[in-house]
């Protein structure tokens, strides 16, 4: 793997600085998983899809950051062949997981803003559970067979251009023919942002016509607040993960594109809870409550 570049002397700031980093997306991330588990009234199937993304982004920031603090506390850039090809199995179920889960959520933010009578009929819990099923599924399916393919070469170097193991470093340290795999990954790609991208657009340009048209204020600005958020998220990652792709495919300094790769299992993890937790009132209200209790507990037993 490549070199972190990091001193002696800083390496223990840098690791100190990486686990507070991964702590607090641990636990912003549980905390809104939990809130929604715990909490009955939001038993909802916006929230019951929203659950599934504190549990991807956890799985993205554990396939960064475990490994990374271990390298700089140790001043090691080895990782051996199965931890490697876990790391990137990993980080590409956490991409792949990020679109869909996404995408599944705008289009129940259609469904319930643009065709509000059918929602119910449609988003029940039996269907709800297959379509969960069916995201995690996806994933695997897409990605698993992405690794699958991997396996078969034989590798000729283990220097990786990257922070983290991904495919489309160890495709480059592949010593045959890799065109059916970069054709295979390319086609995943295309068919999952492609997908994403126009079900994004779909939905919001109607939900966007239907707010324009309701004439109840109030109904409109929960409509808009409400999907501004999950808009902000889907803009943040498309953006990383935008950057990461292009640093692959151009001449940049080698910094910048350990950086930017980094970026996409750093920063959505992080906005995600702190997005939702902050602009979703429910979650807020269930959070604020919650935190005031176990304050109010904790004086309590203090001055007791």
């Amino acid at each position: 793997m490549e070199s972190l570049d990091i001193s002696q002397f800083f390496s223990h700031f840098a690791a100190l600085f990486g686990s507070l980093t991964y702590c607090l997306i641990i636990t912003c991330n549980m905390t809104v998983l939990l809130t929604i588990a715990l909490d009955r009234q939001l038993h909802k199937p916006m929230y019951l899809l929203l659950i599934n993304l504190p549990i991807n982004d956890m799985i993205g920031a554990t396939a960064l950051f475990p490994h990374l603090i271990h390298s700089i506390v140790s001043q090691s850039t080895t990782i051996s062949n199965l931890a490697c090809y876990l790391q990137a199995l990993l980080v590409h179920l956490y991409c792949g997981g990020s679109l869909i889960i996404l995408t599944v959520m705008a289009f129940d933010r259609y469904l319930a803003i643009c065709r509000p009578l059918r929602y119910h009929t449609l988003m029940t819990a039996s269907n709800l559970r297959w379509i969960i099923a069916g995201m995690w599924l996806t994933d695997v399916a897409l990605i698993g067979s992405l690794f699958l393919m991997l396996t078969r070469f034989r590798l000729c170097s283990w220097r990786l251009a990257d922070l983290y193991c991904n495919n489309p470093s160890l495709v480059k340290l592949a010593c045959e023919n890799t065109t059916a795999n970069n054709v295979y990954g390319l086609l995943i790609t295309v068919l999952m942002q492609g997908t994403s991208m126009l079900t994004v657009l779909f939905t919001y340009g109607h939900i966007l016509l239907t707010c324009i048209l309701n004439r109840q204020a109030d109904a409109r600005s929960k409509a808009l607040r409400t999907c501004g958020t999950h808009l902000v998220v889907f803009v943040v990652f498309e953006l990383t993960t935008l950057f990461s792709v292009l640093s692959h495919r151009l001449s940049v300094s080698p910094f910048l594109r350990r950086s930017v790769g980094v970026s996409i299992l750093v920063f959505p993890p992080i906005l995600n809870p702190l997005i939702y937790g902050i602009n979703t009132k429910e979650i807020r209200s269930k959070v604020v409550k919650a935190f005031s209790r176990k304050t109010k507990k904790f004086k309590n037993k203090t001055c007791a």
